[in-house]
């Protein structure tokens, strides 16, 4: 794909944001230099965190951007809405193998969003969007998260899970919006983002 000479910066060490972005036949390169402490007020609504997240990471670069370059950043969140009488959450990536069990557990047999905010930033300004993914886990067995924990060990994913693997396989019932933003990068909402800076003069 013709980048106008534009040099594209992912700012991720994200595996499954990498293979995405290759999925678009760009060439990029990967820096992962960053100053941002991820943090956010508990009094900030949950769909407004990745967005503080993202632009936060874009900030945080480690240095400033050269005329020709675009840098994108995001950050994904698993958002459990209030549900039932249970309370609301969102769930990061777990601390321990106990968090990600937990986490499944509270997963299990209730719907959630995934959240992926994005922002391309260049020289001439930034955009930062959003999208949002609902999900439907079935009931999980206690068999079934421990066997994944075990097995996947999903400590680098949020919610502790990854649609792609086996728990998806066997978990999952429904999505409603796009499949590739549960994995991390709603590419095709990047690919328009990314035409529309290249064709701005």
């Amino acid at each position: 794909m013709d980048l106008k000479g534009k040099h594209i910066i992912l700012g991720s060490n994200s595996p499954r944001r990498k293979e995405l972005l290759k999925g678009l036949d760009i060439d990029f390169e990967v820096d992962t230099g960053n100053n941002f402490e991820e943090h956010f007020n508990t009094d900030v609504p949950f769909g407004q965190v990745p967005r503080l997240m993202s632009v936060g990471k874009s900030h945080g670069f480690h240095r400033p951007l050269a005329e020709n370059e675009i840098l994108i950043t995001a950050d994904t969140m698993v958002i459990l809405p209030p549900q039932e009488g249970r309370p609301g959450e969102i769930l990061g990536k777990p601390k321990d193998r106990e968090d990600a069990v937990r986490m499944l557990r509270d997963l299990s047999g209730r719907a959630h969003h995934v959240t992926t905010a994005v922002t391309l930033r260049d020289s001439r300004g930034e955009e930062t969007f959003d999208v949002t993914t609902q999900v439907w886990f079935k009931a999980l067995s206690e068999e079934e998260i421990t066997y994944y924990v075990d097995t996947y060990r999903p400590f680098d994913k949020a919610g502790a899970y990854a649609i792609q693997e086996w728990i998806g396989h066997i978990g999952i019932t429904r999505i409603e919006g796009s499949y590739f933003n549960v994995v991390g990068f709603p590419v095709q909402r990047v690919y328009e983002a990314l035409m529309r800076r290249l064709s701005t003069p």
